[in-house]
């Protein structure tokens, strides 16, 4: 799934490249049709986004809202598109580019009064100026769940993913399995600061980079096209800092890597 970084990349470049001017909005799979008329041709004032949810504003204080999912994605094309391929739920076409989207897990339009009901639910995201770490702080101590489920609910930090998550403890030598009421505020602070500034880095860069330079040698990433990590899927290897086996076990659902060695 997407990191919060990857809807801020996509934020910036569509208003970039479709934003102040009219956009004409298709749905060449159908199932966004009713939306999609509801845009269609409208002036696109401005992108944002808060966490892994993404927001076209138009003109007439209506909102497309995009939520990836696990497999959502948006193909860039300069101009002249081709024919639509595959399950195009929603296609973008501006002055010089288009896009397609496929397989989100949510596409439609509201209102901008409802953005707010959105982010009601969400918690602080780190790449917001508005971000209010203390919220955050706030609901992580009053909680008795792991940290290492915590940092992955949306509702108390928006936008961090399992990289970030594993990666982060990983960094601050935190044990994925401590109760959030075992968090004090320094070590939350300089997590809070670190994570913001990661995913600056993966803002700038449109990649999840979090190996510090000394350690950035060794045993390759776990994909060609990816930065090395710490530990995220690195499962069975040797920790590049102590040497000790990378662990894996599921929390709630979703894989969690860390090393026993160095995060006690």
């Amino acid at each position: 799934m997407p990191e919060g970084h990857t809807l801020h990349r996509l934020a910036r470049l569509h208003q970039r490249r479709f934003g102040r001017a009219p956009v004409l909005v298709s749905s060449p799979q159908g199932r966004f049709a009713d939306g999609a008329d509801a845009v269609n041709g409208r002036i696109l004032k401005r992108a944002s986004a808060w966490g892994k949810h993404l927001f076209h504003h138009y003109e007439g204080g209506r909102v497309v809202h995009v939520h990836l999912g696990l497999y959502g994605t948006f193909t860039e094309t300069a101009l002249p598109m081709p024919l639509p391929v595959g399950q195009v739920r929603m296609r973008m076409v501006g002055a010089e580019y288009g896009t397609d989207l496929r397989g989100p897990t949510v596409c439609e339009v509201i209102t901008e009064p409802e953005i707010a009901d959105i982010v009601m639910r969400l918690g602080p995201d780190p790449l917001r100026r508005d971000a209010d770490p203390a919220l955050a702080f706030k609901r992580i101590t009053k909680s008795r769940r792991p940290i290492g489920a915590l940092l992955m609910d949306q509702s108390v930090i928006a936008g961090v993913g399992n990289v970030y998550r594993s990666e982060l403890l990983y960094r601050h030598r935190v044990d994925p399995y401590r109760l959030g009421t075992s968090i004090d505020a320094g070590e939350f602070d300089a997590m809070w600061t670190d994570l913001v500034a990661l995913m600056k880095v993966g803002l700038r860069r449109g990649k999840i980079i979090v190996v510090r330079p000394e350690h950035d040698h060794g045993a390759p990433s776990y994909a060609p096209d990816r930065p090395r990590t710490y530990v995220y899927r690195r499962a069975g290897e040797a920790c590049r800092v102590c040497g000790t086996t990378i662990r894996t076990a599921e929390l709630e659902g979703r894989n969690l890597f860390w090393c026993p060695g160095c995060q006690v």
